[in-house]
């Protein structure tokens, strides 16, 4: 059994699509009791089958069979998962099934591409909050089948100063000052930072973690000499596939890449009625 709260937004995502009714369906409908596959028509990282199987689930009674495992990796004609349910369970679930299928797994692919270019390194992928609104637990969800790490999941669950932040508060230090003084000790406290003097700035304030924020891996480097291992070090900004192994450097913990949720292809799904 899922979750109550996964089981409420799957039944939202639901609602979003059959509304008041499958009217196709119910107009062709007459009782028939079908099988169904759903195979993938390209590569990529499966995520969200337990997802899309409680999809079914949920408009009535449906046998199902996982052909493959979260986080395997498919090719064109491998079959994802067998249903065996009446016909309106299967065609009114059809497209959402699909839908959370093909966008999860994308992620989970363009997350895997990324974590293999940072192989033999000591550094861990991060997701960031670059999320599509209703679909942030299911999207990060995906970033960790595909082999990365969740960030913060939303803005009440870590200290992050960003550059409005400072703005708000006039300096890195007064943020600080502030964050310290209202929230106390604990929450860890993350700065984003644009320069090195900024960096300096950050050191003196006793923050637990830097995001070194659109710096060039030279300016990294310096960056990380400077801290010389006292806090956690995240890179970020103009992340890709082509230049993440240059910024996996001694010293960096974590680099976040927000294109992982905010970019990721759809992978290629069907589900054919047999």
């Amino acid at each position: 059994m899922m979750e109550p709260f996964i089981d409420k937004r799957l039944l939202e995502f639901l609602e979003e699509d059959i509304g008041h009714g499958d009217v196709t369906t119910l107009g062709v409908f007459r009782g028939e009791r079908v099988r169904a596959q759903i195979k993938a028509k390209e590569e990529g990282v499966v995520a969200g089958l337990l997802f899309a199987k409680r999809v079914f689930e949920l408009l009535g009674e449906a046998h199902i069979t996982l052909m493959v495992q979260e986080g395997d990796w498919v090719v064109k004609g491998d079959v994802l998962m067998e249903i065996d349910a009446a016909g309106d369970v299967v065609l009114s679930g059809e497209r959402t099934a699909l839908n959370l299928l093909q966008r999860l797994s994308g992620i989970a692919t363009m997350t895997r591409e990324f974590v293999k270019r940072l192989e033999g390194t000591k550094v861990r992928l991060l997701d960031t909050r670059k999320t599509t609104p209703g679909l942030r637990f299911f999207e990060k969800y995906a970033v960790r089948v595909g082999g990365g790490n969740n960030h913060r999941f939303a803005l009440y669950d870590m200290v992050l100063i960003k550059d409005n932040h400072k703005r708000l508060a006039g300096s890195i230090r007064e943020a600080v000052r502030r964050v310290r003084e209202r929230i106390g000790p604990s929450y860890k406290v993350e700065v984003e930072v644009e320069s090195l003097e900024e960096l300096e700035e950050a050191l003196f304030c006793g923050v637990d973690m830097v995001l070194l924020d659109n710096f060039s891996p030279q300016m990294v480097e310096e960056a990380v000499n400077l801290i010389k291992g006292r806090l956690l070090v995240e890179v970020s900004g103009n992340i890709t596939l082509e230049n993440i192994r240059e910024y996996a450097i001694e010293g960096v913990d974590f680099i976040s890449v927000g294109a992982i949720t905010h970019s990721a292809r759809w992978i290629d799904l069907s589900l054919k009625v047999l």
